[in-house]
């Protein structure tokens, strides 16, 4: 009988040799003031096979948000440890590794603020969002949410929102999908991990906020600017009320808006959109908070007849984007 070692593929050798830690976090919401109340972490080897994993409550001192949603109530996080108190522990397992997440730019981006507000920096350099890996191996998904990316390998989710068995679910998932790429010698979409530093670089917001203190960093100006990756859709149009955004419409964001720019913009992009940094008569659409604000975005959005929806309402369209025209 001949080795499976011998007749394998070899691995590729661009991909990451130090292993993988798989991130769960569960948070009071999604703005950039939100806490995590709770964190799972899968280590993988450079392979993805299972060496340990972790887990924590994580007492946000503040209201849990959505217990509906992660059930995590006030009295279970009330003798949970603080952030700053499992930040070692968290460090120990995430070390040296890519960090692997679905929607990995909210999961940094939660767990990045958590370690300014301890006055650490997180120990990670690169993540891979897999929702961004689906995408590169072009599997036949629904839709990209974790339960469909499960059900697609075959893997039994028993506690959805509970950030350890959600862990473990994408880590059960995530091994193929790695295996898939490495065969097929399919680039594995990396990205860097910036350190956080919104509070350090604004001079309203020169300490670190405590609980009940939000920082100061009005319209994003800390972020550094980014050049994306020009999307590969063309342009369909302009945005029709009642009808589910599709792919390769130029998005525009004007004002501050509750979740991270940032994150918002990069969902935006991971849905297929084209995200603009200014309004033309080509823009599908403009989300703002405050139509009424005098911006230069606002005020051409009116001259051109661009449709304007608020966060909110993007958000919800965000869950449900139309494949481009073929």
């Amino acid at each position: 009988m001949l080795d499976d070692r011998t007749t394998a593929a070899p691995w590729p050798t661009a991909y990451p040799t130090q292993g993988y830690a798989v991130v769960d976090v569960e948070t009071t919401g999604l703005a950039r003031d939100d806490r995590i109340v709770s964190a799972a972490v899968y280590r993988l080897d450079a392979q993805g096979n299972v060496e340990d994993h972790w887990y924590t409550l994580v007492n946000p001192e503040r209201d849990p948000g959505p217990v509906w949603i992660h059930g995590l109530t006030s009295d279970l996080l009330e003798g949970a440890p603080l952030f700053g108190d499992v930040a070692a522990e968290f460090s120990a397992r995430l070390d040296g590794r890519v960090l692997v997440a679905h929607n990995a730019m909210f999961d940094w981006s939660m767990i990045a603020r958590e370690y300014a507000r301890a006055d650490r920096t997180a120990p990670v350099r690169q993540r891979l969002c897999t929702i961004a890996l689906s995408k590169e191996l072009g599997l036949p998904l629904a839709n990209f949410k974790l339960e469909t990316l499960a059900t697609h390998f075959g893997v039994v989710q028993r506690r959805a929102h509970h950030a350890l068995d959600d862990a473990r679910v994408l880590a059960e998932a995530f091994r193929p999908s790695l295996h898939a790429a490495a065969e097929r010698g399919v680039r594995l979409p990396l990205l860097e991990c910036r350190p956080l530093t919104e509070w350090a670089s604004s001079p309203a917001a020169s300490t670190v906020p405590r609980i009940g203190q939000q920082a100061s960093y009005r319209g994003n100006s800390w972020r550094p600017s980014r050049k994306r990756p020009a999307c590969p859709y063309p342009n369909p149009g302009r945005y029709e009320a009642d009808k589910p955004l599709r792919q390769g419409m130029r998005v525009a964001f004007s004002g501050d808006t509750s979740i991270d720019r940032e994150l918002l913009e990069d969902r935006a992009v991971e849905a297929g959109l084209h995200v603009a940094t200014s309004v033309s008569r080509l823009t599908s659409l403009l989300v703002t908070n405050d139509p009424d604000a005098a911006t230069s975005k606002t005020v051409k959005a009116k001259s051109f007849g661009t449709p304007v929806v608020d966060e909110a309402a993007f958000t919800q369209l965000l869950r449900d984007v139309a494949p481009a025209d073929e």
